[in-house]
């Protein structure tokens, strides 16, 4: 069941290695993504890092860090600045920054979202080359549907393009957003945020699971899976879970959906240290190895 990959066109000939070399790191060789989210200290703020339901190891940034050194994962994605205040101290861990991002106290009823670029991607190739950090790729979001739209897709084509030109993967996350949208997880405007991820030329694209009014979500997703063709699809994990619960969720994701990997971050890091490790190891379990969510659940659990 692994996935054939291309490499864009638009890499060029004297990067196509490195390009490459940084999508099988990512993918463990398997074209299928594990991407642990780090981003939301600026998305959500504290609300996810602190608070009831949360492990005190969670309000500290080093334990997303400390996750992605000793958990089993694709690539930890976050922003510059926190990666340039920790890197230092964890130059192994695979790395996807995401150049993009806003908080969520503006509320819909107020303003349309809009998601600024904070980096542009020449700022990461320095970075990265000033560091000597494991930096595999770029991330950025956009709102279709957004009257800001337009801005944030301009934004997009440039980092994947210039990402592409030296050696960098780019995974967008697309996500339905703003007053024109009336359902955000409808499963075909899912379908057709993917589908413009695969116009901009990502590499992969991060959407929420779609939720059909009557229905199997998992086969609801094969819609944005085939609509976003060669540009993989990864689901996002959203808030905390029951463990087999959201296991089984993935699985269905991959095996039913046909979906190319995860991307979760709340469902790992609001635990302790010691569980949150074992529970990046049987996500990666589940999307890597292909295990069955008993064997994943098992290594969950310690086994």
């Amino acid at each position: 069941m692994d996935i054939k990959h291309y490499t864009p066109l638009d890499v060029p000939k004297d990067k196509r290695s490195e390009f490459e070399k940084n999508i099988e790191t990512a993918t463990h060789g398997t074209g299928r993504l594990m991407l642990f989210a780090g981003d939301q200290k600026v998305e959500h703020m504290n609300d996810d890092f602190y608070g009831e339901g949360i492990a005190p190891d969670d309000a500290e940034p080093e334990h997303l860090f400390k996750i992605a050194s000793q958990g089993k994962i694709g690539v930890f994605a976050t922003q510059m600045g926190l990666i340039a205040r920790y890197g230092m101290d964890y130059k192994e861990v695979p790395y996807l920054v995401k150049l993009n991002s806003k908080t969520h106290l503006v509320k819909k009823d107020q303003s349309d979202p809009r998601s600024p670029l904070l980096y542009p991607v020449s700022k990461v190739v320095e970075f990265k080359e000033n560091s000597g950090l494991n930096i595999l790729g770029v991330g950025f979001t956009v709102y279709t549907g957004s009257e800001f739209e337009g801005e944030m897709m301009r934004d997009a084509v440039s980092a994947v393009y210039t990402a592409h030109l030296n050696g960098l993967f780019a995974v967008l996350w697309m996500y339905p957003r703003g007053k024109a949208v009336a359902d955000e997880k409808d499963p075909h405007l899912v379908a057709g945020a993917a589908g413009v991820a695969g116009c901009i030329g990502a590499d992969f694209v991060k959407v929420n699971y779609p939720k059909p009014k009557e229905g199997d979500r998992a086969k609801a997703l094969h819609e944005a899976v085939v609509a976003a063709g060669r540009t993989r699809l990864i689901c996002a994990g959203g808030s905390s879970m029951e463990v087999k619960e959201f296991l089984q969720t993935l699985h269905d994701q991959i095996h039913i959906a046909g979906a190319s990997g995860n991307a979760t971050g709340r469902n790992i890091h609001q635990k302790p240290l010691d569980e949150a490790i074992r529970f990046a190891n049987a996500v990666s379990a589940l999307t890597y190895d292909l295990k069955s969510v008993d064997e994943a659940y098992a290594i969950y659990q310690g086994k």
